[in-house]
């Protein structure tokens, strides 16, 4: 009875062994790629889900961000004839004037002099656009009592860094936009450059005037521009993100016309603007590049495309 025991004991145990090995072996196989070598990350016959996109020649516009003021294209500044202080003002900020119109008096107030009320003149037609002098203000004849402005026809100065001044020309399209109305751009075009750049800033100004008249933008309001400076075309066009980058060279990763595996190609990169980028070599229009899963690719990997899921 006891041998009987010790051979069923060893029996069990050898079939044990005999089980495991047979498991081992079959997930070490199976984890092994081409050539019995374990295919980790990248190798072997593992899968990648991508997701590509066919690259196409595209323009890409180059632009600059400033900031500008909304102001009248045509304004003077108004001057008393006399001095003295401020007896009577006959208009308010926004009130609308001819030329000629009386829109104050002054009080010479002058020991000697003869006392006669001196009236202050709309120099052209237009709308106060600052606020006039208060009453009882003491001013001279190089005092401003106030600016009078066509605001029918309005225009927008800007401030652009010097490093730009090469670009910059008469007919170039920006975009408008105010606080206001932050989801409304408002088209306008530049009409002047300035000759020179300002020494303090190191700008250069530039005025732009409305494509068309909107009585939503106001003189005075504060304006954000989007003006563009240059296009670039003649190249096809990919997401800068999709590209790899190894010892500062940019690769692209190329479907194959197998669809199912790609190639790593070196790239030559152009101008990139708002997330997209130039390639001048390296991918031609109409091939399909992996635009995301990229980072886990390399030269030959088999992938499956997920983009029209």
């Amino acid at each position: 009875m006891r041998k009987s025991h010790i051979v069923m004991i060893c029996a069990v145990f050898a079939a044990a062994a005999v089980i495991s090995f047979v498991f081992i072996s079959k997930k070490t196989e199976g984890s092994e790629g081409p050539g019995g070598k374990k295919g980790r990350g990248r190798g072997g016959n593992t899968v990648f889900t991508v997701k590509t996109q066919v690259v196409q020649k595209e323009t890409l516009h180059g632009y600059v961000i400033a900031n500008g003021e909304i102001e009248s294209q045509n304004s003077v500044n108004v001057y008393p004839d006399i001095s003295g202080k401020v007896m009577e003002t006959n208009v308010m900020l926004g009130s609308t004037v001819r030329r000629g119109d009386i829109i104050a008096y002054i009080d010479p107030n002058a020991p000697g002099q003869y006392y006669k009320k001196s009236p202050v003149y709309a120099p052209i037609n237009g709308s106060i656009i600052s606020t006039p002098l208060k009453n009882g203000t003491t001013v001279s004849t190089g005092t401003v009592f106030a600016i009078v402005g066509d605001i029918s026809n309005l225009q927008v100065s800007a401030d652009i860094p010097e490093r730009y001044v090469s670009v910059l020309k008469n007919g170039l399209n920006a975009e408008v936009s105010v606080e206001a109305y932050p989801d409304v751009v408002f088209n306008a075009r530049v009409t002047r450059v300035s000759p020179v750049v300002d020494s303090t800033s190191r700008t250069k100004e530039v005025i732009l005037h409305f494509v068309e008249r909107d009585s939503r933008v106001n003189a005075g309001m504060f304006g954000k521009i989007k003006l563009y400076t240059e296009d670039y075309d003649g190249f096809v066009v990919m997401p800068s993100d999709a590209l790899v980058s190894l010892n500062d060279i940019f690769y692209a990763y190329v479907v194959k016309e197998d669809g199912s595996s790609v190639e790593r190609r070196k790239v030559k990169l152009g101008e990139s603007v708002d997330g997209k980028v130039q390639v001048l070599e390296g991918v031609s229009e109409g091939e399909k590049v992996v635009v995301q899963g990229q980072t886990s690719l390399n030269d030959g990997s088999k992938i499956r495309d997920i983009s029209a899921e």
